[in-house]
């Protein structure tokens, strides 16, 4: 994408920050300081689209300012650990991270808030929220404390809830399930007999081979493909109740943040804004295909029924309540999101329920 015409469209962006074409000057380019600053991932290279994502961002900020803003991207590990980017922001080891905030829970369990908890926005309530409810600001209220500003900068949209040796037709099913998921997820499970093990990445299918595992959770069908994980656990249940839609963020270093000028600052809001939409239309575009093939190789599509999804709901709401007792602002901003979801599903019923069952009963129909 050229520098022009990246800014001047970003500027009319979801964000609203008005950025004219004038800003792409040579002169002005010229006049701003010269930078170089490291940006570590929580993803592999493997998971294409989310480090493809960092990239693009990197590659934005730095035709827009004429290669005067370069941010060199380090995949998870290479810099810092996928678990520790949130520390290496802090800490300014790492100027930036593009990751997922609910990694760093163990923190405080505010930070899963604005990615993905059970029952939680999806992609779409998630940017109304954060660019029109106040959200970005809310949360970077809260993330002052750990010397991070964070800005949307991607989403898989809703995820799949994963790869089952064998159906869960009821609750009673779930009772002993050795189901590798991590998070809030874990937590809401456990209380319906789920054991919940941690496995690495790379040993989840040899797990499920052996029978270590009865389950396991990646993200959504193109990045599930590359795992092999519906060979020795067909059952591809849906939804992940625990991730309508995860949102990544690009995490700064906070002083860094206030210090940069307010060109790259604005550059830098745009560039996060267009890769927030970029990995979600990757994702609504490769997902079909990639689900497509793991039908032709014998995965076999169930979606969890209303009793599991309504018994998973009510052991959510039991640690939501429990959690707001200890941590107010925790609840403070799960019942702002709350609202907003309700508020967001009113409308919703009336109009893209109605038009997308419409449209998918036509299909079905020929």
């Amino acid at each position: 994408m050229r520098r022009r015409t990246f800014l001047k469209a970003a500027g009319t962006g979801a964000a609203g920050l008005g950025v004219s074409a004038s800003l792409a000057t040579p002169a002005l380019a010229q006049s701003q300081p010269a930078l170089k600053w490291k940006l570590t991932t929580s993803f592999p290279k493997s998971l294409d689209i989310l480090h493809e994502g960092a990239e693009t961002f990197a590659r934005a900020v730095s035709e827009a300012t004429d290669k005067r803003f370069e941010i060199e991207v380090f995949a998870a590990g290479a810099l810092a650990p996928a678990f520790k980017a949130a520390d290496a922001v802090e800490s300014d080891a790492a100027q930036m991270a593009v990751t997922a905030s609910y990694y760093f829970l163990g923190k405080d369990l505010a930070f899963a808030l604005p990615s993905a908890v059970p029952f939680g926005l999806n992609a779409r309530m998630q940017n109304a929220w954060q660019y029109q409810g106040g959200g970005i600001e809310r949360m970077n209220r809260f993330y002052e404390r750990f010397n991070i500003h964070a800005l949307p900068c991607g989403n898989t949209g809703t995820q799949m809830a994963g790869w089952f040796r064998r159906e869960i037709n009821d609750v009673s099913d779930l009772k002993g399930l050795r189901f590798r998921v991590g998070g809030f997820a874990a937590s809401v499970l456990s209380r319906l007999g789920v054991e919940t093990p941690q496995v690495a990445a790379g040993d989840i299918a040899g797990a499920l081979e052996k029978g270590e595992l009865d389950a396991a959770e990646w993200i959504g069908p193109h990045d599930d493909l590359k795992l092999g994980f519906h060979k020795v656990a067909p059952i591809y249940h849906y939804p992940a109740w625990w991730e309508g839609g995860m949102q990544t963020h690009l995490f700064t270093n906070l002083d860094r943040w206030n210090k940069l000028p307010r060109a790259y600052q604005t550059i830098v809001r745009n560039a996060a804004d267009m890769t927030n939409h970029w990995i979600l239309g990757r994702y609504d575009t490769l997902n079909p295909v990639a689900l497509k093939q793991l039908l032709r190789e014998g995965a076999k599509l169930k979606p969890f029924s209303p009793a599991v999804l309504d018994a998973c709901r009510k052991a959510a709401d039991e640690v939501y309540d429990e959690v707001g007792k200890t941590n107010p602002e925790f609840k403070s901003i799960w019942d702002e999101m709350v609202t907003f979801r309700d508020d967001q599903y009113l409308w919703k019923q009336v109009a893209d329920f109605t038009y997308d069952s419409y449209m998918i009963r036509s299909r079905r129909r020929g």
